[in-house]
């Protein structure tokens, strides 16, 4: 019996096609059932959760597998208005629905140290993953690069990936010790 909230939200997430644009509300009853509506619970409920639906579909996270990548492995990419390189450098991330830090070293003092910091110049591109660094342009290594992190070869169906907001100073890479 425990499962059957969950069933209902579900189902009622799939007739959203029917309940237009509106909010979900979740909370217990007195006898501690939980309750599913459409309407706004009475006001003596003190726990309610709500959820907010656009239309006729049932929102997914992104997948585990990049998920999990993007925690232990975050992507920065680091571009200016280079040219192909950076353009290519772009477009294999957006490919892959990798979700990364665009980082302009040339709008920014903090980044263009931060570069120089790991590459010793200021060249771009760079793809920093993780703990792992790729200094210019090359699909191979590029590619290679985000295998040995774990995220997928291709955007998940329907994704419209786009690079994550850049931080500012740019996080500083973790190297591993030298042996």
């Amino acid at each position: 019996m425990k499962h059957s909230g969950w069933l209902v939200a579900v189902l009622l997430g799939a007739v959203g096609g029917v309940l237009h644009a509106g909010q979900l509300y979740q909370w217990k009853d007195e006898q501690g059932q939980a309750v599913y509506s459409d309407q706004a619970p009475p006001p003596s409920v003190k726990d309610v959760r709500k959820k907010s639906f656009s239309g006729s579909f049932i929102e997914v996270g992104e997948p585990y597998a990049l998920r999990m990548a993007r925690e232990k492995h975050p992507v920065i990419l680091y571009s200016t208005d280079c040219g192909p390189a950076c353009d290519q450098a772009r477009q294999l991330l957006q490919t892959r629905g990798i979700p990364f830090a665009d980082i302009n070293p040339e709008s920014d003092p903090e980044a263009q140290a931060a570069l120089q910091k790991l590459t010793g110049r200021l060249h771009v591109p760079v793809l920093v993953v993780g703990s792992d660094k790729v200094d210019g342009f090359e699909a191979n290594q590029w590619q290679a690069a985000l295998d040995r992190a774990g995220y997928p070869k291709s955007a998940p169906p329907g994704s419209t990936p786009k690079p994550v907001a850049a931080s500012t100073p740019a996080p500083a890479p973790k190297q591993a010790p030298i042996q």
